[in-house]
């Protein structure tokens, strides 16, 4: 995705269910006596991103604070919570898969709230020919798949990874124009070969976005912790400081109304982080990660 040198990147059916017994006994005279049984409340979580919440017990009932999968409190009744219901999400999956057929279009140039750039490029690629186009869009839709399951609306730039851009500055106006409450672009990086992990890009006050610069910096710090704490990816070691780094220059943050920050998810010209990022086992928990962050930043939980 970074653009300092000469290449071209972008850079249940089954639910566990842990069981507690709470009791709970009275005693009640309506004409005749009634006993209430011990009641069974589960802590429960839901694989793939979703979030089941037992829901409110009786008023004379205990409830059991539990966590999902994405660290939420949840009840007792086993029906599902939407934590983002009401919400609309935004992603951006870098790139696109056949970008690479079409240089004229790439190359145009389009004003990115600071300065010119391209309107797009090919994104990068792992030694062995696996795109960051195709990395991005996978992650993209397990992500999303997710974030509906919670409630959430969700807003891709685009729709599939074998077409044509659209140009950075597009992808912006359609988040922008959905009115999202919050955005993540998704990218892997290209950089020297002995560089590893993740890196969090911030955007910097530039007037679209002066409103939501301390929200964008909030939120990273949720993505940061998120892919720290739930993936196999290391926090990087040659880009930014400690897996941060601010960014001027990037249409999808100079022209964001909605905090929104962009992670390069590894370096596809390492051979450990390569082999991390061609995994779907791997792309499912970074998107579980990103939900995690989503989350956690909607609802302060």
């Amino acid at each position: 995705m970074r653009l300092n040198d000469g290449a071209i990147r972008r850079g249940s059916g089954r639910i566990a269910v842990h069981r507690a017994l709470v009791r709970r006994a009275a005693v009640r005279r309506a004409g005749a006596l009634v006993a209430s049984a011990g009641l069974a409340l589960g802590l429960v979580t839901v694989t793939g991103g979703g979030l089941a919440d037992a829901g409110a017990a009786s008023p004379a009932s205990s409830t059991i604070a539990a966590r999902s999968s994405h660290g939420l409190a949840a009840g007792a009744s086993g029906t599902s919570a939407k934590p983002l219901a009401g919400k609309i999400i935004g992603i951006d999956p870098g790139h696109n898969g056949l970008n690479y057929t079409d240089p004229a279009y790439l190359n145009h140039k389009v004003w990115n709230g600071r300065e010119w750039e391209d309107c797009d490029t090919t994104g990068t690629e792992t030694a062995s020919g696996y795109t960051e186009a195709r990395f991005n869009w996978n992650v993209a839709r397990y992500l999303r798949a997710i974030l509906i399951k919670d409630g959430a609306k969700v807003v891709l730039t685009r729709h599939n990874n074998h077409g044509i851009g659209p140009c950075v500055t597009r992808r912006a106006r359609i988040l922008d124009r959905a009115h999202a409450n919050v955005s993540i672009d998704i990218h892997a990086d290209w950089a020297a070969s002995s560089g590893r992990g993740f890196t969090v890009l911030e955007p910097v006050a530039d007037g679209p976005n002066d409103k939501v610069i301390k929200s964008s910096l909030r939120f990273g710090r949720y993505v940061h912790a998120a892919m720290k704490n739930r993936t196999k990816m290391p926090v990087s070691d040659y880009y930014g400081h400690n897996g941060y780094i601010r960014r001027d220059d990037l249409a999808g943050l100079n022209l964001t109304t909605m905090p929104k920050v962009l992670i390069e998810c590894g370096n596809m010209n390492n051979a450990q982080d390569a082999a991390l990022l061609v995994r779907p086992s791997v792309q499912r928990s970074i998107a579980r990660a990103l939900a995690a962050a989503i989350v956690g930043f909607l609802t302060g939980r």
